[in-house]
């Protein structure tokens, strides 16, 4: 009986060491600290379609009685540049920083 109960007690204390260990594995992992950036894409379609509706409805506002179509394809021609290279800068800043993952 009493070589029963010492042969129980090996196996439950290897049992806990056991998973004991296996749950320290796990939870072993190194943490990295990497760069990660926005995709900047979005932002820049929403300036130009933005830009390009502004500078047609200005364009046609400013240009002559006759010219009111031409004036319109120029300003937003004009207007969706300016909005893409605007919203282009302006996503830049602040876009990226560091993070900490764990792999």
């Amino acid at each position: 009986m009493r070589a029963q109960l010492k042969t129980l007690a090996v196996v439950v204390a290897l049992g806990f060491t056991a998973s004991t260990i296996a749950v320290t594995a796990a939870e072993a992992q190194t943490r990295h600290k990497v760069w990660v950036c926005k995709s900047t894409k979005s932002a820049r379609n929403k300036g130009t379609v933005v830009g390009g509706l502004t500078g047609g409805t200005l364009g046609a506002v400013v240009a002559g009685k006759g010219n009111k179509t031409e004036g319109a394809v120029l300003g937003g021609v004009v207007g969706a540049v300016a909005g893409n290279q605007i919203a282009k800068h302006n996503s830049k800043k602040n876009n990226c920083h560091y993070e900490y993952r764990y792999y």
